[in-house]
């Protein structure tokens, strides 16, 4: 007889006789069945033979059972496979109790019928295999997710080129007058939606690496009220009505300025999608007693209940229509939550239904004094630049990003110099010695921390300021370009504004 649940049975029992009763019942039930006269052979065994069951008696005369069962269990290998402890009656319930808590994963006393013993075998074997099955399906869905990280990393950074170039040409473009009405808004509409292009790349970025914890904070003392007037400022560019209310006054946290803005600027974003035109956007600031409580309220179209259980869950769309008016990609609101939670805040959110509003509840602790905020405010004066000439060399073989970060560099009134190659700029940066070097990491025939490595190494280039431009931003990626000698990195498209502050705040070398 054969039976679905067919597997290697180890039968441990130091009794021969007690030992071929379960033996031969369990043969006739068609199980390939296994003998160990000790628990020296039962794990033996159980490492050469890897069978699906242990059948362990609690009365081994060399190993006592509980550390037959608590050495398999410990085993990575062998932590899966099911135990069955048998024991005689005259065995204390105590001791029963102590073999399932080393491990066992159910127990028989003797005597006990020949259809007790294959049920209770069959049962959990067949719990075993769901088990294994689950396993499989975490493991399966794992690897699901990092491919998924991997695939969004990979497209994040195969969108960054062109957009760097199309980010470029546009700072080029407005140096220019426009001959007409037409032109000017053309322009408007290619810099706004190159912009909205640019967010979507960064959360896409950003999401796994967030939601695995992958980013670092760069804390420091951050005026809420500033950033929030900041914050809301552009966001009243749009046709809803929006408003900030709080009281006179800074109202300061320790928090990565960075990250507080994207959060609000998330929380805000969703406001202005979900709030028809002309609709009104509020946004709150209090200080209470150690906390800062920012709301962002709407009285745009609301959620359900439903909905609002799932409002934080990665790529979770509330009510999505064929005509996708609303847009987005579901990532901005689990980016608000993980970013919050990273300082140690709380986010919530609260609609009382469709067509009633929305409001999100922020909540930062830790807020602090006036002088460290006076602190931050000198420390970040002394940084502001000059305006002074440099000569700046562009590293980096995509041509487009290439010419147009040169021009750009030329209308801030700097001498340019550009390489389409690793060995090209290591030849030109020693040659020219620049004073701002513009390394792209990516680069043909030697990567751009193997160009850095080379001009740090060569006293003609040791004094020359190296920044690094990726399409990458993960902390291990920043660690290895600092290690390599960059004093700045920056992610393609790379903010003009950002990049023009560096080259005018560095002291000429040469």
């Amino acid at each position: 007889m054969k039976t679905d649940d067919a597997g290697a049975i180890c039968i441990a029992n130091d009794r021969a006789s007690a030992r071929y009763v379960v033996a031969r019942t369990l043969a006739r039930a068609g199980f390939r069945v296994l003998e160990a006269a000790s628990g020296e052979q039962a794990l033996a065994i159980a490492q050469r033979e890897r069978p699906a069951m242990m059948i362990l008696d609690l009365e081994l005369a060399d190993i006592d059972s509980l550390e037959v069962c608590r050495r398999l269990k410990a085993d990575p290998v062998m932590a899966t496979m099911a135990v069955l402890q048998t024991s005689e009656t005259s065995v204390p319930l105590t001791e029963r109790v102590h073999g399932l808590e080393a491990g066992a994963d159910a127990s028989l006393t003797q005597p006990f019928t020949a259809a007790e013993l294959v049920a209770t075998v069959r049962s959990l074997l067949r719990l075993k295999e769901r088990e294994a099955a689950e396993r499989r399906r975490a493991e399966e869905l794992a690897e699901a997710d990092r491919r998924k990280d991997e695939f969004l990393a990979m497209l994040a950074h195969e969108l960054r080129n062109p957009l760097a170039a199309v980010v470029s040409a546009h700072s080029v473009l407005f140096a220019y007058p426009t001959r007409e009405p037409r032109e000017e808004r053309a322009r408007q509409i290619a810099q706004r939606q190159s912009q909205h292009l640019i967010r979507i790349v960064d959360d896409l970025l950003e999401v796994s690496r967030v939601v695995r914890g992958n980013i670092s904070l760069r804390r420091e003392c951050v005026d809420l009220h500033e950033l929030l007037t900041q914050v809301t400022n552009l966001a009243g560019d749009s046709d809803r009505r929006v408003s900030l209310r709080a009281a006179p006054g800074p109202i300061f946290v320790d928090g990565d300025p960075t990250r507080l803005s994207q959060v609000f600027t998330n929380l805000l974003d969703n406001a202005v999608k979900y709030t028809q035109p002309g609709g009104r956007i509020e946004v709150s600031l209090l200080d209470d007693g150690g906390q800062a409580h920012v709301r962002v309220r709407d009285d745009g179209v609301g959620i359900t209940k439903d909905g609002l259980e799932h409002i934080f869950d990665l790529f979770y769309q509330s009510n999505v229509s064929l005509d996708r008016t609303e847009g987005g990609l579901g990532i901005g609101l689990t980016l608000v939550r993980a970013l919050v939670e990273m300082h140690g805040g709380t986010v919530t959110a609260n609609s009382e239904g469709p067509g009633r509003g929305m409001e999100f509840h922020v909540v930062l602790p830790g807020v602090a004094t006036v002088r460290d905020a006076a602190n931050s405010e000198l420390y970040a004066a002394s940084a502001r630049p000059g305006g002074t000439s440099r000569r700046v060399l562009i590293i980096e073989d995509n041509e487009d990003i290439r010419v147009l970060l040169g021009d750009l560099c030329k209308q801030w009134g700097h001498e340019v110099a550009l390489a389409s190659d690793g060995p090209q700029g290591v030849a030109l940066a020693l040659q020219l010695r620049p004073d701002v070097a513009l390394v792209d990491i990516g680069l043909p025939g030697l990567d751009g921390c193997e160009v850095a490595r080379r001009i740090r190494d060569d006293p003609r280039g040791s004094d020359t300021h190296l920044v690094a431009l990726t399409g990458y931003g993960s902390q291990e990626l920043r660690a290895a370009t600092a290690e390599a000698g960059f004093e700045l990195h920056l992610v393609k498209p790379v903010n003009p504004e950002r990049l023009a502050e560096f080259i005018s705040s560095t002291s000429a070398v040469h």
